[in-house]
């Protein structure tokens, strides 16, 4: 079952597999890419608005990064420094810190098995040791932390990474259920040190309740007779028990952050907002009403923004009933028009599931689960006619949630073998996110870094991903850019100087109806801000 801040359970069985390398990876994008022109059309009735190119202090940061390019350090130092705009993929269990965890294992007396590691409640018995021994011995310590998370994994030793990965969410699930508020506290913290602005977090809000209702609900393929049991079972008093859960939440994790005082952590300046998460991996009628229960959160205002679909997508039922949960969202899609909609989907290889099953996931959550954006997409030159789903995906603005280091250790895709240059090829919008940064061992520096290494991203590069964050995120209001991706101003904005403390009126009025517009608009003055540093 979905349980509450459970957000990426185990497979519930042990596969071993290899990954085969896709031979549609060995293409070449013969494409001839259609550059739009930046110049400006004269249009009868229609006033031009000149074009502002980035500040010239974006050539010297140029030759800055150009000069740090391979020195590690330095270019660390670099990225930890950029402004990053927003994480847009962050699983709120699988990104706090392992160090956390284990504290928190100890903190609430919990007993650890010395063979799987899984933690339980006490007290202990055979095969058994308390957490509590972790602070007296460095051994029991570290190998908690390897089975923990990916540290110090070693592809070959008998598991493979994916297996190992997903395996963590088993171990550490006791503690993680219990200390939802401390877990925010650490995400959103990095998130500020990292100069991240805005955080999506994925979590079940209220997942108990949730799942008694669903038990109430049979299914049928009448998705509005079975919409109308979930409403009738009394959802409406568990989104409003959420909204208090949530209120009280972002009380307590400001205050052990120190918001307002003068220790204030980096973290106390992150607008953080909320995904619920459907685990798929569970019979119809509790996916449909974890699916329904996302959209009335939503619809509540109450910091939930979207819903997703989380668990292995190669698990049993994820495969069996994928295209049955893109009809339930295309059929909820047409009650709650505005409701947002972010799918995992492609986070697949070859050997990990049969072939036919590379060939549609990313496809059927663009066009009939209404996807607005994809977590992973690494099989989609598997996809049949993988050029015209990427045109598509460009032309609907569709973006992709990049998860470079997850894709590495989970799928062992990497480097040239990752369609992170195809999107890019096609114009497909791509940000960078961590995934489940605490599991993983990373942060989004750390994902700046790798793909500037990888793929020898320029500034601009950089300055594009971190601008798509925020552009792709589901915060209200207009955006700042005049149309979307093309990061030129918006009118009432297009004769400012970006990110000015000192706006005109009508970019002010722009400003002041938006959170989107005001977060990408602060956005706009931290680059300032790094250029002249940097340039």
């Amino acid at each position: 079952m979905a349980v509450e801040g459970q957000c990426r359970p185990g497979t519930g069985f042990s596969v071993k597999w290899r990954t085969e390398r896709n031979v549609m990876g060995k293409f070449r994008v013969g494409l001839s890419l259609v550059v739009a022109s930046l110049l400006g059309m004269v249009v009868p009735g229609v006033v031009a608005v000149p074009v502002q190119a980035d500040p010239g202090g974006a050539v010297g940061v140029e030759r800055y990064l150009n000069s740090v390019r391979h020195n590690p350090a330095r270019l660390r130092s670099f990225l930890l420094d950029l402004p990053k705009g927003g994480d847009l993929h962050n699983h709120l269990s699988g990104a706090s810190s392992t160090e956390l965890l284990i504290s928190l294992a100890a903190q609430d007396g919990l007993c650890i098995d010395t063979t799987t590691f899984v933690a339980a409640a006490g007290p202990c018995g055979a095969g058994q040791r308390p957490a509590t021994d972790t602070s007296t011995d460095p051994a029991f310590y570290r190998a908690m932390l390897m089975s923990w998370s990916m540290e110090g994994f070693q592809p070959g030793s008998g598991e493979s990474g994916h297996d190992h990965f997903f395996a963590t969410f088993g171990k550490f699930g006791a503690v993680t259920g219990a200390h939802r508020v401390e877990l925010l506290a650490d995400v959103v913290d990095r998130a500020g040190r990292q100069n991240e602005q805005y955080l999506e977090s994925m979590l079940t809000r209220q997942g108990g309740a949730l799942f008694t209702l669903s038990q109430q609900v049979t299914f049928t393929e009448d998705f509005a007779a079975m919409r109308a049991q979930v409403l009738a079972g009394g959802l409406a008093g568990i989104v409003a028990a959420a909204g208090t859960e949530i209120a009280a939440d972002e009380g307590r994790y400001r205050t052990i952050l120190g918001c307002g005082t003068a220790a204030a952590s980096p973290g106390c300046g992150v607008t953080l907002r909320y995904l619920q998460q459907v685990n798929r991996n569970n019979p119809p009628n509790v996916v449909f009403t974890f699916m329904v229960s996302a959209f009335e959160l939503a619809a509540a205002g109450d910091r939930t923004v979207a819903l997703n679909l989380v668990s292995p997508e190669e698990g049993e039922v994820s495969i069996r009933d994928y295209r049955l949960h893109m009809r339930m969202l295309d059929f909820l899609r047409s009650v709650y028009p505005t409701g947002h909609i972010t799918l995992h989907a492609g986070e697949l290889v070859a050997g990990l599931v049969k072939p036919e099953e590379l060939t549609y996931h990313i496809r059927e959550a663009v066009l009939t689960g209404h996807a607005e954006r994809i977590g992973h997409g690494v099989d989609v030159l598997g996809e049949d006619n993988w050029p015209g789903l990427m045109r598509t995906m460009a032309d609907r603005h569709v973006m992709v949630e990049i998860n470079l280091t997850s894709n590495d250790q989970i799928l062992e895709v990497s480097g040239r073998e990752h369609p992170f240059t195809r999107y890019r090829a096609f114009r497909v919008p791509v940000t960078l996110s961590t995934d489940d940064e605490g599991v993983s061992r990373i942060n989004l520096t750390h994902e700046y870094q790798r793909a500037t290494t990888d793929y020898h991203l320029r500034y601009r590069d950089l300055k594009t991903l971190a601008r798509t964050s925020l552009e792709h995120a589901f915060l209200a209001g207009a955006s700042l850019w005049r149309s979307q991706d093309t990061f030129l101003p918006a009118a009432p904005c297009a004769h400012d100087r970006l990110g000015t403390p000192h706006p005109s009126p009508n970019c002010q009025a722009l400003l002041a109806s938006s959170q989107k517009a005001t977060l990408q608009w602060q956005q706009e003055a931290k680059f300032t801000a790094f250029e002249h540093r940097y340039g």
